[in-house]
């Protein structure tokens, strides 16, 4: 069973759907989202610091609805877009979120609470 509303799955086998390295580059695929910006604008400075890994469970197939805000990848692949995932749907938004933002919080990463609170705080 599905936890999303629309088509959406987690890439398999899972240990190649992830970013282990805490360093690796993000490319923002649409930097004005607001999901990106409000209330806070986020950008690479809000990945520094990361500990331990960028991601796990990253999407490796969506339905066309959703849209890939980030890529990045472990040194050597190929850039990976199922990190964040953000769709409208009716007068909400769904997104899928891969980011260890539970861990980065844990160890005190300013960047991982600011996007947090983006996500928390979709503006319509």
């Amino acid at each position: 069973a599905s936890s999303s509303p629309l088509p959406l799955q987690p890439g398999s086998p899972s240990i190649r759907w992830r970013v282990t390295n805490q360093a690796a580059p993000v490319q923002f695929l649409n930097p004005n989202h607001p999901l990106l910006n409000y209330p806070n604008k986020i950008d690479s400075v809000d990945f520094d610091g990361w500990q331990k890994e960028r991601g796990l469970y990253f999407a490796s197939k969506w339905d066309d609805r959703y849209e890939p805000l980030l890529a990045m990848s472990d040194p050597g692949e190929e850039p990976l877009l199922g990190s964040i995932l953000s769709s409208s749907i009716g007068k909400g938004r769904h997104v899928h979120c891969a980011l260890n933002l539970f861990y980065q919080m844990d160890h005190l990463v300013a960047g991982a609470f600011r996007l947090f609170v983006n996500l928390l705080s979709h503006k319509s």
